[in-house]
């Protein structure tokens, strides 16, 4: 192909250039996808503004980006040319399917996984991208490039509610209304929630939530309540204190949010309730159900998408939660 491949590539902190990259060819398994939304997460800002996500480090100039879609435009050795013309969702980790925690199911936790934008492996901010066959999700009819780009955030809500239980009946207490809180909760209620309450310090996103339909509250405002499930969106030490200690008997707590490194757990509390504590990383076989939750309307991304940006300007998407109060989603469009 002679098409140009402009791709937003970050080579250091507060360093993140435009530039021409080859056009890539699909090998044998994968397909050559023209890519026409990304959304910014906030592990993108991260690498952007500390160069590092733990043992992550931004070593070499690197395509920033991994909540993608487009629609496939070559095909490698094996796949069959029916897919040419498909929109899909690229889902961004791409494991060995053959180590013990592959054939486990937890494809999430493959030790050799290749997911876009975690250093060195590049993203998916580019007008192409190869990636595995398998792991290009076709959209159902009727979800276009952005909200199929937003079937990796939603996945992340399904995981956290997978791992938490979610089922008829439960009581969920939602910590952080950001993108992932506002996706988590509505996975929450396509799951059976009864009672979802929402809370953030944030006005604008406490009024995000109530817009969907939630219960919300100020996370200072000292209110508590029971709940079975905590899904801890904001990464905030004092968040999982409080949150933990509103848990019902046998209550299950997901941390989901990115944030403090350490936190004071109370083990009386969680010995004395047989409370159950775990994170997630990634996700595992929830694309296909987040792109029904979509196409279904179970779960609305287009009041999280408030912010839209060409590729050329990918550092204004990058930094728009920090100059925006009223920023949730930014989607970068690679075709403009």
């Amino acid at each position: 192909m002679t098409e140009k491949n402009p791709s937003a590539v970050l080579y250091a902190t507060h360093d993140l250039r435009i530039e021409d990259r080859p056009v890539p060819e699909p090998a044998a398994g994968q397909v050559l996808v023209e890519v026409q939304a990304v959304g910014i997460c906030g592990s993108d800002v991260h690498y952007y503004e500390h160069g590092r996500i733990g043992d992550f480090v931004v070593e070499q100039p690197m395509i920033i980006g991994h909540e993608a879609a487009g629609r496939i435009c070559a095909v490698g050795a094996g796949v069959p040319e029916s897919r040419l013309g498909e929109l899909v969702a690229m889902e961004p980790g791409v494991p060995c399917r053959d180590c013990t925690e592959c054939l486990a199911g937890r494809y999430n936790l493959c030790p050799d996984v290749v997911f876009f934008a975690t250093p060195p492996v590049d993203g998916a901010i580019s007008r192409f991208v190869v990636i595995d066959a398998s792991f290009a999700h076709r959209a159902p009819d009727g979800v276009d490039a952005e909200r199929a780009s937003m079937a990796e955030p939603v996945s992340v809500g399904v995981w956290s509610c997978r791992k938490a239980g979610v089922g008829l009946g439960d009581r969920v207490l939602i910590t952080g209304a950001g993108p992932i809180g506002l996706l988590a909760a509505q996975v929450a209620r396509a799951f059976g929630a009864s009672r979802i309450v929402v809370t953030d310090l944030s006005d604008f996103r406490l009024d995000a939530a109530a817009a969907l339909g939630f219960e919300t509250r100020r996370a200072d405002s000292g209110e508590t309540s029971e709940y079975d499930v905590l899904l801890e969106c904001s990464g905030a030490a004092p968040a999982v204190t409080s949150g933990m200690r509103q848990m019902a008997p046998a209550g299950r707590v997901v941390l989901v949010g990115m944030g403090a490194d350490t936190v004071p757990i109370e083990v009386p509390l969680i010995q004395g309730r047989e409370l159950t504590v775990t994170g997630i990383f990634r996700y595992a076989n929830c694309y296909p159900a987040a792109l029904e939750l979509i196409a279904s309307g179970a779960v609305d991304v287009d009041s999280v998408i408030t912010h839209r940006f060409p590729l050329a300007e990918t550092e204004a998407a990058m930094t728009v939660n920090g100059r925006e109060p009223n920023a949730l989603k930014a989607m970068v469009l690679p075709q403009q």
